[in-house]
């Protein structure tokens, strides 16, 4: 099965489009939201922790699961659990990624909205209104769901060379100059400063477990992990890579880039007086308003949609990528690979219809499958890979020697022991605290 699995031309195009993957509406859309929400600057500096802590060693264990075997998460879960578990463990993830997507599609439909009406209308005082109420039509958002799903589709269809590393290549450079454009712009606002200064004044007091909770799950689905996508796309990791060295980029990407679109977001939701804990829908009040009133905001704010649109359709794709390539790899007899695209196309195109009627289900979701779940997942698959494939083929895959000496004891106890001990007891927690 290993034969035909593509692999990444380069190392460069495998850092982009792993970036790619993790930097997405996760640091745009979700992580202000969360940040707001969840305990200010406490939830950020909390997140960093876990991030370095538990994201970090995590990623590296789902890349190098991936790699090892070669397959999708039905793949990988049934060598390391066997047939029954791992199918049955495969299959509650895959639905997981399912329902994560129906929802995020409806967030870039917004996103999508948004962009077009800054391209060919522009925000400006008098029409922030008249954008808010048509954003708010259900069957818009409806309509433009389905064009973005049959467009990913269609990308996954094209194959990683011709589909997701042209686009990873041209989009996440893009991305990173835009904000970088608009963090200084912002930083020069009156009052920036003093602002930014107050809100990074943690109080961990306020903390409650469902803050630390949070915190958690954004730092894992920020970086994608969740025993669904890296495992789908570490298995394109070519075996001269370096999987440390690739998740470090990942995560720096990741987290440089929550920090950076932080910079400019917090701030201006701050000077223009707005409520930083408006929840998912926080950036469609924040970004229209700024751009309203910033100079040349037609221009600027338009080409940082049209960035931010490309890398979160980037995300979309990665999301139906792992189901596709999952289910495609069982080898369904008389089953085509393109009958597997057209049948989650389906399936998504009916799921993603509650969260546009109803987007008050979006917050709901998100926190049970975008933070949950996630962590669920990932801790499944780091066991996995430290019980499952075991002691040398997870050292093997990480170092590239099986006896690496004490940094490998090291790091084979942390992922064995001290991350899936610590991401179950957190999230016990928040389900004791929720039930409490």
């Amino acid at each position: 099965m290993a034969h035909d699995q593509p692999r990444y031309t380069s190392r460069l195009t495998a850092i982009l489009t792993m970036i790619g993957i993790a930097v997405g509406l996760g640091n745009v859309w979700r992580f202000p939201y969360m940040m707001g929400s969840y305990g200010g600057s406490a939830f950020l500096a909390v997140y960093l922790v876990f991030t370095v802590l538990f994201a970090f060693p995590a990623l590296m264990a789902e890349m190098a699961l991936g790699r090892a075997v070669r397959g999708g998460v039905i793949v990988a879960f049934t060598k390391v659990a066997g047939p029954r578990l791992g199918r049955g463990i495969a299959l509650l993830l895959l639905t997981t990624i399912i329902i994560a997507g129906s929802y995020y599609v409806v967030v870039i439909a917004n996103l999508v909205f948004t962009t077009a009406y800054s391209l060919f209308i522009g925000f400006s005082p008098g029409h922030l209104d008249s954008f808010q109420s048509i954003l708010a039509d259900p069957w818009l958002q409806y309509g433009i769901s389905l064009v973005l799903i049959i467009s990913c589709f269609y990308v996954i269809h094209r194959g990683l060379r011709k589909g997701i590393e042209r686009i990873s290549t041209v989009v996440v450079p893009f991305f990173l100059m835009a904000i970088l454009y608009l963090i200084v712009y912002t930083l020069n606002l009156p009052g920036t400063w003093e602002y930014l200064l107050v809100f990074l004044r943690p109080d961990f007091s306020a903390m409650t477990p469902t803050d630390v909770f949070a915190a958690l799950g954004q730092s894992f689905f920020s970086v994608g992990l969740g025993g669904t996508f890296i495992v789908v796309y570490g298995s394109f990791i070519n075996e001269n890579r370096s999987i440390p060295r690739l998740a470090m980029t990942t995560v720096l990407g990741d987290v440089g880039a929550s920090v950076l679109v932080s910079l400019f977001l917090v701030p201006t939701i701050l000077v223009l007086g707005m409520d930083i804990d408006a929840g998912p829908g926080l950036i469609f009040n924040t970004l229209p308003e700024m751009f309203s009133v910033m100079p040349m905001g037609r221009v600027v704010g338009s080409l940082f949609l049209v960035a931010l649109t490309a890398v979160a359709f980037l995300s979309l794709v990665a999301a139906y990528q792992v189901p596709a390539t999952s289910f495609q790899q069982l080898r369904l007899p008389k089953v085509k690979n393109g009958y597997v695209l057209i049948f989650l196309a389906v399936i998504q195109a009916i799921l993603c219809l509650p969260s546009c009627l109803y987007p008050e289900l979006i917050a709901t979701l998100d926190l049970i499958f975008g933070s949950g779940m996630q962590v669920f997942g990932s801790a499944l698959a780091v066991m996995g890979m430290a019980w499952g494939l075991g002691k040398q083929k997870l050292l093997g895959q990480i170092f590239g020697s099986q006896d690496p000496g004490m940094p490998g004891k090291i790091v084979f106890g942390w992922l064995r022991w001290v991350v899936p001990l610590t991401l179950f007891a957190v999230l016990t927690g928040y389900i004791y605290s929720s039930i409490g």
